[in-house]
């Protein structure tokens, strides 16, 4: 299995705090997003490679920040090509680079670079393991439907199973936000492309999970600790002010 972590984003709302650092390396406390990410996947079993892929502005960050890492895994910095705001991939547009940069055939674990987490993620892994080929994605109770018309939110059935997922939506039918965390089979890896070839929108992970539960099972995984999205300055300072080993 390969680990593949999304931080080709420029993080413009955290300017000027991100204009010559990738949010991914911010730090929290001791250490940078990425480390605390990193921290939580180095106990899941049976990974071989983690791909952290960036754009052309901060490929160098990244090489650098590689050089001193601790992470016992092999560790492949991809470049994806892109130089400023106007050539962004999307973020599935930077899974299905990867997957075809790095020939990816085996089960993917993708997790945004920017979402701080203190919950161990090896069970997720396990059950997503069990329920292949079909994919599965975390998910996380926001706690009230106000917060969460600022997510994707999923409704489940009774065996996990999304039933429905609603984009930022007006009338939240739950309060069960889509983590960009998601672990795909290797077989299903082949639905990215089909989903590129319809023309569907490449810029949030969320349409592709949406996309492909009203064609296939897709199953949630509801996580229980502390999660912040970090997406702006205020978020950040959330993150900052609080404990974390």
């Amino acid at each position: 299995m390969k680990v593949l972590i999304l931080a080709a984003g420029y993080a413009t709302r955290l300017w000027p705090l991100t204009l010559n650092r990738p949010k991914p390396l911010l730090p929290i406390g001791r250490k940078s997003i990425l480390d605390h990410i990193l921290a939580r996947v180095s106990c899941v079993k049976g990974i071989d490679e983690i791909l952290i892929i960036t754009n052309s502005k901060f490929v160098k960050n990244f090489k650098k920040w590689k050089k001193v890492s601790k992470v016992k895994q092999k560790i492949s910095i991809v470049d994806d090509g892109m130089v400023d705001l106007d050539e962004r991939r999307g973020s599935i547009g930077d899974i299905i680079f990867a997957v075809k940069k790095k020939r990816i055939r085996s089960d993917l674990l993708v997790i945004a670079g920017d979402n701080l987490f203190d919950f161990n993620i090896d069970d997720f892994v396990e059950k997503s393991r069990k329920r292949a080929p079909s994919a599965s994605i975390g998910l996380y109770r926001v706690g009230n439907k106000a917060l969460a018309k600022q997510y994707g939110i999923v409704g489940l059935d009774k065996n996990s199973k999304i039933r429905s997922f609603q984009e930022k939506p007006k009338r939240p039918k739950s309060d069960l936000a889509a983590m960009c965390l998601y672990y795909f089979p290797g077989k299903k890896l082949s639905m990215l492309k089909k989903y590129q070839a319809e023309g569907n929108p490449l810029d949030l992970a969320g349409g592709f999970i949406k996309w492909l539960s009203e064609r296939q099972n897709v199953y949630g995984y509801i996580f229980e600790g502390r999660w912040v999205d970090i997406g702006d300055k205020r978020s950040l300072k959330k993150a900052q002010k609080m404990n974390w080993n």
